[in-house]
């Protein structure tokens, strides 16, 4: 259950991430900056490990949503998805995250999408795990967005992809408040299709911003619902 929103700029590109969890499981910690393998990196994390976004030094970053149109789950324990973007938030490209991704037991692990943005390559990347065969997918340099709902996806994907055609076209487009303000949209209406999501047992818990460009990429977090309502 989240929403990635990418933009490319003239320079670097903007990102987004909504993450909708049960209002029940515990919040993720604030991002910290580390180092591993030599480069900076930056990324919030569950309180019990791993992580869904991050962004290194190189100004390449990593994003994990669920695949919940794929049936079926892991059979016995299933190994964390949170464990994927630690395995590949030190990647300098995007072959580098396939052979990272090989590595991984994802016969232990439900399906998942793994967004890749690597402004080096000018391209966004799509890593699709379905349980049986690891595809990849490369995207234009242009505006996109991902959307995944434990809900019922095949629903929210027309429903957010509508009022983010309709936001584009807003003067200001491309910017951070427009950014932020798309990621707190309640439209069409509040609830489980909203791009901020709300539902009785289900919200918007977190919103992470990542922003590349002349100086070293940031990282934007707020750890609450971007209309801050719960």
């Amino acid at each position: 259950m989240c929403t990635v929103t990418f933009w490319p700029k003239k320079r670097g590109y903007l990102l987004g991430m909504n993450r909708d969890e049960q209002r029940t499981r515990p919040l993720g910690l604030p991002p910290v900056e580390s180092e591993a393998e030599g480069l900076k990196v930056v990324h919030p994390s569950e309180p019990a490990g791993g992580t869904w976004i991050s962004v290194n030094q190189l100004g390449a970053t990593i994003a994990l949503i669920n695949w919940y149109s794929i049936p079926g789950r892991a059979k016995g324990t299933a190994v964390s998805r949170g464990r994927v973007v630690l395995a590949t938030c030190a990647a300098k490209s995007s072959e580098d995250v396939a052979t990272r991704l090989a590595g991984l037991p994802l016969a232990e692990m439900n399906p998942f999408r793994l967004i890749g943005v690597f402004e080096d390559e000018q391209a966004a990347f799509e890593w699709r795990w379905d349980r049986e065969t690891l595809s990849a997918r490369r995207h234009p340099w242009e505006p996109r967005q991902w959307i995944s709902s434990g809900h019922d996806e095949p629903g929210a994907q027309p429903v957010r992809s509508g009022v983010f055609a309709t936001a584009r076209l807003e003067s200001d487009a491309g910017s951070t408040a427009w950014l932020r303000r798309l990621h707190s949209s309640h439209l069409p209406e509040r609830g489980p299709f909203s791009t901020c999501m709300h539902r009785a047992d289900a919200v918007t818990v977190s919103y992470t911003e990542v922003e590349t460009g002349d100086a070293e990429p940031t990282m934007f977090h707020a750890g609450h619902s971007p209309c801050s309502e719960r």
